[in-house]
């Protein structure tokens, strides 16, 4: 602490936060190389060469991890998996929404609930690779697992669930006592971690003669056109007019004050595709470690095989509905109504109360409509020109949107910060100048 002091300067809040993220990040980065006990992660390396399918992006997405077969496999989608089942029971259950409806103590309690089905779910999840290790063919005489048995699969199962249960923990930490949203950024932390490889996979095809210097120059073009794409969109708002009633000034002049009420075009953000991709990633998952010759099996798995028109419809109607079921958790069209009434504030042509919630609904459905097919096209559109077009893309749509979105969210909230503490700043000073006049 001290040198850090010598080489820094006495930090600021700001920058205690910036360094206390870092931190967490390299933490994360390190424990993603902390090998399984008991697993040769050589064969299970195997698998993945060359897979730039779901299980490529599962891997990706969990900074290789899983590829590694590291403490951290499992990675946070064990709590990510949770939470969409936690929302879509707070959604149906009256016991949950009443408990949401509390504040803060229900907040609390949703997110125990939360965390208890996350390890739950890591629980069932590491038995499953704990298992297919197990099963796995040895790759070129060399087995998965060195010592099977129950000695391994409890090692093995505590240390898979530790890991998650610790991911949730630093993402908390990082949400809490750090910039930008905790769980996003450890996904945003692996997704980065394996872009330069992907880029070195790149241009290592083009020394070798499989891609031309005019196909590089597309699949850049194309890359940088999605991020630009991104930039616009996550930036874009349709804003609503808000009247307040007149007030009379001093000189006699009527005085209208005018607000606007913004309407973000993708209000989801990047959980939409994080949730739809978390789902599409089971089967891939089971297709990968569980090899069944059942007739019935197969095809089921078939169905969701990475690429197939089966999976990019099914994949496209995940996002447009946790677009949809995510911008009704976080805009509620009732309340703001009832906060505009209660403020005296009314939308010009539009009646307070019941009026203006269907008006409200209305506008967020549309834009929301442009918000998934924007979201669509990030996502689904790489699939097709991966798959069927042959553009050798190294990361995917879902991946830049989830870069761009959590880069694009923590600057705003930096931003945000600094003008929160510049407006504390100058009311102190005003009020400290007053008690010395005082």
């Amino acid at each position: 602490m001290k040198f850090l002091k010598k080489l820094f300067g006495n930090p600021t809040d700001l920058q205690k936060r910036i360094l206390f993220t870092l931190g967490a990040l390299i933490v994360y980065r390190i424990g993603s190389f902390i090998p399984l006990p008991g697993v040769n992660a050589s064969a299970v390396l195997h698998l993945f060469n060359g897979d730039n399918g779901m299980m490529g992006m599962f891997d990706m997405f969990s900074g290789g991890s899983l590829s590694r077969m590291s403490v951290l496999a499992l990675n946070i989608f064990p709590y990510i998996s949770a939470s969409i089942v936690i929302q879509l029971l707070t959604a149906t259950s009256k016991s949950l929404m009443d408990l949401r409806k509390e504040g803060e103590s229900g907040r609390i309690k949703i997110n125990q609930y939360t965390r208890y089905l996350a390890v739950l779910l890591a629980i069932v999840q590491g038995w499953a690779i704990v298992r297919s290790l197990e099963s796995m063919a040895p790759v070129n005489g060399i087995s998965a697992v060195a010592n099977p048995g129950f000695a391994f699969e409890l090692s093995a199962i505590v240390a898979l669930v530790g890991g998650t249960v610790f991911v949730m923990w630093l993402a908390e930490q990082v949400t809490a006592r750090g910039i930008g949203q905790g769980a996003s950024l450890l996904i945003f932390a692996g997704i980065i971690a394996e872009v330069p490889g992907g880029i070195a996979k790149l241009f290592s095809l083009a020394g070798v003669g499989q891609m031309s210097p005019a196909m590089i120059a597309f699949v850049l073009a194309f890359v940088v056109g999605i991020v630009a794409l991104i930039a616009f969109m996550e930036q874009a708002q349709r804003r609503i007019q808000i009247l307040y009633p007149r007030q009379a000034l001093a000189n006699g002049v009527m005085n209208t004050n005018v607000s606007y009420l913004p309407i973000k075009v993708n209000m989801s953000g990047v959980m939409g595709p994080v949730f739809a991709a978390s789902i599409m990633m089971l089967p891939a998952f089971i297709q990968r470690f569980v090899q069944s010759e059942n007739l019935v099996v197969q095809n089921i798995l078939g169905f969701f095989t990475y690429g197939t028109w089966s999976y990019m419809a099914l994949y496209t109607v995940l996002i447009a509905f946790f677009a949809y079921f995510q911008t009704a958790v976080v805009f509620n069209s009732e309340e703001t109504s009832n906060n505009l009434k209660n403020m005296g504030g009314y939308i010009p042509g539009v009646r307070p109360g019941e009026q203006t919630m269907h008006y409200l609904d209305g506008v967020v459905s549309r834009t929301t409509a442009i918000g998934v097919v924007y979201l669509i096209v990030v996502c689904v559109l790489p699939i097709i020109l991966n798959t069927r077009g042959g553009m050798p893309l190294m990361i995917g749509g879902t991946s830049v949107l989830i870069v761009a979105g959590v880069v694009l969210d923590t600057m705003n909230q930096i931003k945000s910060y600094l003008v929160e503490k510049q407006y504390n700043g100058v009311v102190g000073g005003t009020q400290k100048k007053g008690r010395f006049r005082g």
